[in-house]
């Protein structure tokens, strides 16, 4: 095949499809609306902080082959940095409790047994409730799969399923949790070590594709938004950018990688989600103190997970669509309280502050929401999805991201 592949947008989705696809040969033009690739797993230099930080916190696990296989393509394979065995360290702030939750590496999970390894205030017998969560129909939600009372839920369950999907749990599917769990602690120890990029998401995961990309003659243009796509007969036939037209030709394919609120936009009766959550960010620009976890998981405040990067302290706080009207010094004050209550350091001197809030950081991870995606192939030949809001079977997640580029190269690679 000859022909042109043109991949729209330069999220992980889209990366993953070009990088992919260049990989085999293909002839790749990538098209990036903003000024810069990465979509919402992006880094940036932040002048009032001094430092290049995230726009969000992201936590992989060593289950997430689709994200190790794209970084060993890109040449990052070493970029994502954790405990070489499954170690979640967790701080209750309401009753100033700290415990390490450590299951065993094998698939008999034998650590529910073991007082030490799993969550405090819970028995073996209570880790069998997580079955029902395996068996959940499809418009279960998680608060209808598990008991939402006691030490597991409040330990375990709700402050990793909160994050896993970024949606109420009284409202998030059931069969997306079950999804995370099935291949994370599901699978055994070993497949839930935990792992985050030590210089960031754009060194780990950006900048290498880009680097990739130029080294197999793909073409990047930064700044080209798709305004309009015009079909004929069963194929896509134009992209109009504003200033430049393309016209497709026989052998050429596309790979819409942009972001669910633009596939209603351009593509004609497609299914997508329509209902987002937000995830809020606090970078605090000071260095963490010596032997500080990687990351925390924070029960008992509004602090969800607390990572700890060489030159900052990040707080992450997921399904945080309550907050996008507060103030971003008051948030960043009451957050860096509960911060420093963890991190052993003085409350009254705050460091200095960024708030980053996504509104629109995932789609709401509900049995409605979730049944509206779409799979990679469209009725037009010559077209492919790929995006984490596409079916991938798992929440909006980075892994559910690269895997639909992934998908949608396989089918691009074949049209």
């Amino acid at each position: 095949m000859n022909g042109v592949v043109h991949v729209i947008g330069a999220g992980l989705a889209g990366l993953a499809a070009a990088t992919r696809l260049a990989a085999e040969g293909r002839r790749v033009v990538v098209h990036e609306a903003a000024r810069m690739a990465g979509g919402r797993c992006r880094s940036y230099y932040d002048q009032q902080l001094g430092l290049t930080i995230d726009n969000g916190n992201h936590l992989l696990l060593a289950c997430n082959h689709a994200a190790m296989a794209y970084l060993a393509r890109i040449g990052a394979k070493d970029a994502l940095t954790g405990p070489d065995e499954c170690v979640f360290d967790f701080v209750d702030l309401s009753k100033n409790e700290k415990w390490r939750l450590r299951p065993n590496d094998g698939r008999i999970p034998w650590w529910i047994f073991a007082a030490g390894r799993r969550v405090p205030g819970t028995k073996a017998r209570d880790y069998l409730g997580g079955l029902s969560l395996l068996t959940a129909g499809a418009e279960a939600t998680v608060a209808d799969a598990l008991a939402t009372e006691g030490a597991l839920w409040e330990r375990l369950w709700k402050p990793v399923l909160l994050s896993a999907l970024n949606t109420p749990l009284d409202a998030a599917s059931a069969r997306l949790a079950a999804a995370v769990v099935r291949e994370s602690l599901g699978a055994g120890g070993a497949a839930a070590r935990p792992r985050a990029p030590a210089h960031g998401l754009g060194p780990a995961f950006v900048d290498p594709a880009l680097e990739f990309l130029a080294a197999h003659g793909a073409e990047i243009r930064f700044g080209a938004r798709l305004r309009t796509l015009q079909f004929a007969g069963d194929r896509a036939a134009t992209l109009d950018f504003g200033e430049e037209t393309i016209t497709l030709g026989p052998d050429d394919a596309v790979v819409f990688a942009a972001p669910a609120w633009s596939a209603l936009e351009l593509l004609p009766d497609v299914s997508a989600p329509r209902e987002h959550c937000a995830i809020f960010n606090a970078h605090f620009a000071v260095a963490p103190p010596a032997g500080m976890p990687l990351a925390t998981g924070v029960v008992g405040a509004m602090t969800e997970w607390l990572f700890a990067f060489p030159d900052r302290l990040s707080v992450t706080i997921s399904a945080a669509d309550a907050f996008i009207e507060t103030a971003p010094d008051e948030i960043g004050a009451r957050i860096w309280r509960e911060v420093a209550a963890i991190a052993g350091m003085d409350a009254a001197q705050v460091p200095p502050t960024r708030i980053v809030k996504e509104k629109r950081a995932t789609f709401a991870a509900t049995p409605a929401q979730d049944a509206l995606r779409p799979q990679a192939g469209t009725r037009w030949r010559n077209l492919f999805l790929a995006g984490d809001w596409t079916q991938t079977g798992l929440p909006a997640t980075i892994e559910g991201a690269i895997r639909s580029g992934e998908r949608a190269a396989e089918f691009a690679a074949r049209a």
